[in-house]
This record gives structure tokens, C-alpha cells and sequence, in this order.
């Protein structure tokens, strides 16, 4: 039976997590969610009733993790959310892979759909300018100025 909830941060990294093992691996399992969130599979269990009830996966005790359609849509929202602040990060901001990926985990989760898209609309522009290859002029010279 589904509970009416607030989807918490955390709710949204396991979400994301079993996305991107089904990606990876066709399949989740609760060791591989351990595994890929660094924590340890009690609380894999524990997070993973509290989506069930929230409807967001369906998960038989040994068994794998499946996504609903619901969280499979959140899921999708916060990798995207997530990919498109790691390439601002590293592609504009010049920062380097994981800072970008760590810091990128730390944002995704409060940023509004607005933001999001005005965001990508913002870096599209700095990469092409409007024109196919042509990078804006200000970020070039950003690119230039880093140690």
C-alpha cells in the first residue's frame, strides 16, 4: 500500500543508485546499492521499505530491486539533474572530475525545475554561442585565465 511522503535527498540517491545499476548491470541488488552508495546493506533494507511503501520500487526480500514507474521518472529527474551539473562544473567551471561529481551530488537535490532548465539553456549558450562550434568569447578567456 502506498504511503503519501516527501521525497527526502536521500531517498532521491537511492533512486538514482538503482537507475544507474540497472543502466549498468541490467539489475539491482541491495549489495550493489551498498556498494555504489557507500554505506552498508542494513541500511540499504531500511531505505528500501521506505521506498516501497512510498511506492517508488518494488523489492521482494533477495530479490531485485525494480523501479516503479513513478520513481523511475524521479530517478531519471535527479540523474539529469545530476549529469547536467557535473558538465557545468568540469566543462565551465574547470574543475576537475570528482570535486565536480561530488559537489554536483550536494546541488542536484534542491534545484528547482526552473534553475535546471535555465541552467542548461546557459550552458549551451557558453559552449556554442549560438553558432555550431563556436565557443563564447568570455569563456574562452576563462578556459585561458586558469592556472
Amino acid at each position: 500500500m502506498k504511503e503519501k511522503c516527501k521525497i527526502t535527498s536521500s531517498m532521491e540517491d537511492y533512486l538514482e543508485a538503482i537507475l544507474v545499476l540497472k543502466e549498468k548491470n541490467r539489475v539491482a541488488r541491495v549489495k550493489d546499492i551498498a556498494k555504489e552508495l557507500d554505506v552498508r546493506t542494513p541500511s540499504v533494507n531500511a531505505a528500501l521499505k521506505t521506498l516501497v511503501k512510498a511506492g517508488f520500487v518494488a523489492h521482494e526480500k533477495y530479490g531485485y530491486v525494480e523501479l516503479t514507474v513513478t520513481g523511475e521518472k524521479i530517478a531519471r529527474d535527479v540523474k539529469n539533474r545530476h549529469e547536467l551539473l557535473v558538465c557545468f562544473l568540469t566543462d565551465i567551471l574547470m574543475l576537475d572530475e570528482d570535486t565536480a561529481a561530488l559537489d554536483a551530488c550536494k546541488i542536484e537535490h534542491e534545484m528547482s525545475k526552473q534553475t535546471f532548465k535555465r541552467l542548461a539553456e546557459f550552458i549551451e549558450y557558453l559552449k556554442h554561442g549560438g553558432k555550431a562550434g563556436a565557443e563564447v568569447e568570455c569563456l574562452k578567456n576563462f578556459k585561458d585565465g586558469l592556472n
